[in-house]
């Protein structure tokens, strides 16, 4: 009996949940809901309807989204329309407006009637920005592409037109939040004057719905080190070694602005060299870096001179690098042997023969240079013969006198070379069979 009794209860309770339904559905829904842009800018959307001055509730409902948690309650007596601001919608989706007859108190009282579909597609990001310089300045130009499918076509918040959404230039330096530096523009260029690295260029793209960021360029800073050997060869290329740094800025719209280190091939290197005392400085060879910043070029010689490595400002795609410059390092150049031997290759000859032994240097020069002989009795090097050379060569032939081994050798003085001096040196040992 208690069993029945509980049964009977519950069957009592949801015929009066159903009576209560039914009652709250009982008030007539409002109709001709309708959304459009609120004056002043599309800042907010208003939304407008038509009812018997009853309290309303004013909802958002996402289509195949997910509703954001707005609610607004409209008294009895007040106007059949709100302006719901754009902030509340979430960007990138599908929604409607829902209007139903209703108070905070008593609940929606019934049907909701809503408005067309529209979608809250956000701005369409630059997928790319470049820059060039422009006299003290830089010419940035950005690329946007094509917007994508719009699957709600024609829905009442659309904005015509083909310039619909808007680029605010930003500029972030070192410890610095991200600045605006210009007005909202529909152009796809920007010229800022006087600007040097370091900095990073974004653009705030921005619609009536929403912000996004996009277009970077970089501004680098870079600085160098090089390692030029102390010693050459004339004429022969020495090998210059080192390595670039380029310095970036990294930031977000939140939090200041810093500095990171990167290392990049492709930087470009120039090698200057300065001729003679007091003259400017000219490129001796051209590089670029390789992975991990480093950098390993040929420099041809020439005479005793000093030379210092660059990094030249250059702009590329989406970076501007500033210059840095290395150390001036100073190479002494050596006289360098092209050849030395005797006539013919001959290192063996018949004794009273004729012998005849050779030199050729670079640079071609005109000077006087000394044959010696190895003293094995005194073990050191004894002057022969004083020889002139003319362009670069000199040449002696002397008669194998006496059978034995002997070694020769010439030591060739030093030279001037736009005003600076090169270092004599002597060739390798000269050895000689008179049988």
């Amino acid at each position: 009996m208690v069993g029945m009794r509980r049964v009977l209860a519950v069957a009592l309770a949801v015929v009066a949940a159903a009576a209560s339904l039914t009652a709250c559905a009982s008030d007539p829904a409002p109709t001709d809901v309708t959304v459009a842009w609120a004056p002043k800018g599309r800042a907010a959307v208003l939304v407008t309807w038509k009812d018997n001055g009853l309290p309303n509730r004013v909802t958002i409902e996402g289509v195949l989204s997910e509703s954001p948690s707005y609610l607004k309650y409209i008294p009895a007596g007040e106007p059949n329309q709100w302006e719901i601001p754009t902030s509340a919608f979430p960007p990138d989706g599908n929604y409607k407006v829902a209007v139903g007859t209703g108070t905070s108190q008593g609940g929606v009282t019934s049907k909701l009637a809503k408005s067309p579909v529209f979608d809250t597609d956000g701005p369409v990001r630059p997928s790319a920005a470049a820059v060039a310089k422009q006299g003290r300045g830089v010419l940035i130009r950005w690329s946007v592409p094509v917007a994508p499918q719009d699957f709600t076509p024609n829905d009442p918040l659309d904005v015509k037109g083909k310039k619909t959404q808007r680029y605010v230039p930003m500029i972030g330096r070192p410890g610095k939040m991200l600045k605006v530096i210009g007005p909202a523009t529909t152009s796809n260029r920007q010229v800022i004057k006087s600007i040097k690295p370091p900095y990073t260029f974004q653009l705030r793209t921005q619609n009536e719905w929403s912000t996004s960021i996009g277009g970077q360029v970089l501004g680098l800073t870079s600085s160098i080190n090089a390692a030029v050997p102390r010693l050459a060869q004339f004429s022969v290329p020495i090998r210059v070694r080192g390595r670039v740094i380029l310095h970036q800025v990294g930031c977000d719209l939140e939090t200041p602005c810093t500095s990171k280190r990167a290392t990049p091939a492709g930087v470009p290197v120039v090698v200057l060299t300065q001729v003679a005392p007091g003259a400017r400085w000219t490129p001796a060879a051209r590089g670029s870096t390789t992975a991990g910043g480093y950098y390993d070029i040929a420099v041809p010689t020439g005479g005793s001179r000093p030379y210092k490595i660059i990094v030249p400002e250059n702009t590329k795609g989406s970076t501007q690098t500033g210059t840095s410059t290395s150390r001036p390092a100073y190479t002494k150049s050596v006289v360098r042997v092209a050849s030395a031997g005797f006539a013919n290759g001959n290192v063996a000859t018949a004794k009273g023969s004729t012998v005849t032994v050779s030199v050729a240097v670079k640079p071609a020069m005109n000077t006087t240079v000394m044959l010696q002989a190895w003293n094995r009795q005194t073990r050191r090097w004894v002057d022969s013969k004083a020889l002139p050379m003319r362009n670069g060569v000199a040449a002696l032939a002397f008669k194998a006198a006496q059978p034995g081994d002997f070694v020769y050798r010439f030591a060739i003085p030093g030279a001037m070379m736009f005003g600076r001096p090169i270092d004599g040196t002597t060739t390798a040992q000269l050895q000689l069979h008179v049988r």
